[in-house]
């Protein structure tokens, strides 16, 4: 591949990738220089590029893919809540006082079986979250998530 069709390359995609890395909630920074190390292995492959088979963007959308993976592997950048916030709410100790225990039972039957059987295990049984999580076999983080979201759905149906 010549020095001309990698700038016309580079110039055809390099927005592109920018704004691909931006809308996976990159910052500008970031995004660019991630952009940047995605040319400079696209010019290491180039010349092993067979444009008969596929086209510049395949293997450019392959290399920024795996390029922010590592990126995040790197950082190791989670959003992870914390317990307090994830599910300590006033939303339970109001719906007791001002509903039946009859209403709630039917509003925990309406939750998916893995939500309904996490708010049993911590409210009902007294279970810390991530015993509660060990004992459904899912991990802590994503029992975080579920906790607060059948929360949010038992306030939806009781209200």
């Amino acid at each position: 591949m010549t020095q001309k069709e990698k700038d016309e390359i580079y110039k055809e995609y390099s927005r592109k990738v920018f704004y691909y890395f931006v809308g996976k909630h990159l910052n500008e920074d970031d995004a660019e220089d991630l952009m940047a190390n995605v040319f400079v292995k696209f010019y290491e492959k180039a010349d092993g590029f067979d444009s008969e088979k596929a086209s510049p963007s395949t293997l450019i959308y392959r290399i920024a893919h795996n390029t922010l993976i590592d990126f995040w592997r790197v950082r190791k950048q989670h959003s992870e809540l914390d317990e307090e916030i994830a599910y300590k709410d006033e939303t339970l100790d109001n719906i007791l006082t001002e509903e039946t225990l009859t209403e709630l039972g039917q509003a925990l039957m309406r939750l998916p079986d893995r939500e309904r059987a996490l708010v049993v295990l911590v409210y009902y049984d007294n279970k810390k979250l991530k015993e509660a999580a060990e004992i459904l076999k899912m991990s802590y983080s994503n029992s975080k998530i579920l906790m607060k979201k059948a929360l949010a759905e038992l306030k939806n149906f009781l209200e």
